[in-house]
């Protein structure tokens, strides 16, 4: 019974391959698979050298497929292409300029003599038309400052008068015209004024009237100084014409200077002379403030406004000045009101814009003065003026000219800039009676 169960336990299993069968079987199947390997790696050498050879025949093809390598490179970047078309512009248009700058840079070097010949042969042409008609005087010998002297008579030309009254011990000096002046506005034209005084102690200085927008002004004015004749010889009349800048400083055109020793005055004197081209002053400069006058008539009211000063002198040690303005009204040297501004610490530029009124009647407004001071603040000394100026009646140059402009736009702020002067010139002129 126990063998029959066996048997027919084995009967029912299945019969298991030997293992020498499984092994001959996996061995066939590895070697075809590694033929049909080698296979395809052959077939993609040849393919590959096919290829290879097919490229050596035709570059083109190289170039070709370059191009469309970088046309799908171009077209996965994230900058758009007209950015790109716009970079290749600008980089053209740099190398453009770069090479026109190179290419006129040795052009003009190349040209530039030749423009050098040109002027020296046209100036000989000249000078042998000047010997042919002139005869002698235009072929004299040229002195080396005539060159210096044709530039000075573009500057122009002034005419003036001089006399001496020994009478009355009188300067008496006659500003009359001017001709071809320098332009020195934007325009093409000028402002032209004429200041006069005498060196070297320029306490009294007279200036004309300003000719607008006019190269050849007529002044037809006269200045009087009184002097004793036995110092004249030891002073120097100084001519200067500027042009006049309403918002800044006024420019110099030029100036004539004549040595009273060497002029004769036992009778007038009247002759043209050239304008020549002046050294600044050397006048010790204070600084400026700016300065708003309103007048209305029919209530008799005088607006000043101070309005700001700049390049003030230095008071204090540290380099500084801690400037206040004082105003005062006055008549026939007597002063009606008294006023003045905050003090601004530690500036040489202060800005107040701070109004004073004053109440002047119509029929005295041509009989009182504004004087102005400006001074420097000082704790436990006393307070020094730094410089001073004035408007009004005995005026002249820029204070006569701002208070005839108040006069002539009544109920309307005129603003201007007034360079200060020292206070005993200043004194001085207010004393002056008014010519």
């Amino acid at each position: 019974m126990r063998l029959a169960g066996a048997r027919s336990r084995r009967a029912a299993e299945p019969e298991e391959p030997e293992p020498e069968e499984v092994t001959e079987a996996a061995r066939h199947e590895h070697a075809e698979r590694h033929e049909h390997e080698h296979a395809e790696r052959h077939e993609h050498t040849e393919r590959h050298e096919h290829e290879h050879e097919h490229a050596e025949h035709h570059p083109g093809h190289d170039y070709k497929h370059m191009k469309e390598k970088f046309a799908n490179e171009l077209g996965h970047l994230p900058i758009p292409g007209w950015a790109i078309a716009a970079i290749v512009v600008v980089v053209l248009v740099l190398v453009a300029c770069c090479v026109f700058c190179l290419f006129k840079k040795c052009f003009a070097k190349k040209k530039k003599p030749k423009k050098v010949r040109e002027r020296k042969t046209g100036r000989r042409k000249k000078e042998k038309e000047g010997e042919g008609e002139g005869g002698e005087k235009e072929g004299d010998v040229k002195k080396p400052g005539d060159e210096e002297e044709k530039e000075q008579e573009k500057l122009g030309r002034l005419e003036f008068s001089l006399d001496y009254n020994f009478t009355d011990a009188q300067l008496i000096v006659g500003i009359l015209q001017a001709q071809d002046l320098a332009a020195m506005d934007m325009g093409g034209t000028s402002d032209p004024y004429v200041k006069v005084y005498l060196l070297p102690d320029k306490k009294k200085k007279y200036e004309t009237k300003v000719q607008r927008k006019n190269l050849c002004p007529v002044f037809n004015e006269t200045f009087i100084f009184k002097i004793p004749y036995a110092e004249l010889g030891g002073k120097t009349l100084m001519l200067e014409v500027f042009d006049f800048d309403r918002f800044s400083k006024h420019d110099m055109i030029g100036e004539i200077k004549i040595p009273m020793n060497s002029v004769d005055l036992g009778q007038p004197l009247q002759q043209w002379r050239d304008v020549e081209s002046g050294e600044k002053e050397e006048q010790e400069k204070l600084g400026d403030i700016c300065i708003s006058l309103r007048y209305v008539p029919t209530a008799g009211k005088l607006t000043v406004n101070i309005m700001e000063a700049k390049n003030l002198k230095k008071m204090d040690v540290g380099g500084l000045s801690d400037p206040y303005v004082k105003i005062i009204l006055q008549q026939n040297g007597k002063r009606i009101k008294k006023k003045k501004t905050t003090v601004k610490k530690n500036t040489l530029n202060p800005y107040f814009n701070e109004s004073f009124s004053f109440e002047v009647p119509f029929e005295q407004i041509q009989k009182v003065q504004v004087v102005i001071t400006v001074l420097d603040y000082d704790k436990l000394g006393s307070n020094d003026p730094i410089g001073k100026t004035f408007m009004g009646y005995g005026a002249t140059g820029v204070g006569l000219r701002h208070w005839s402009e108040m006069l002539s736009n009544p109920r309307r702020p005129v603003a201007q800039w007034h360079t200060l002067l020292p206070e005993e010139e200043v004194e001085a002129a207010l004393k002056a009676k008014p010519r």
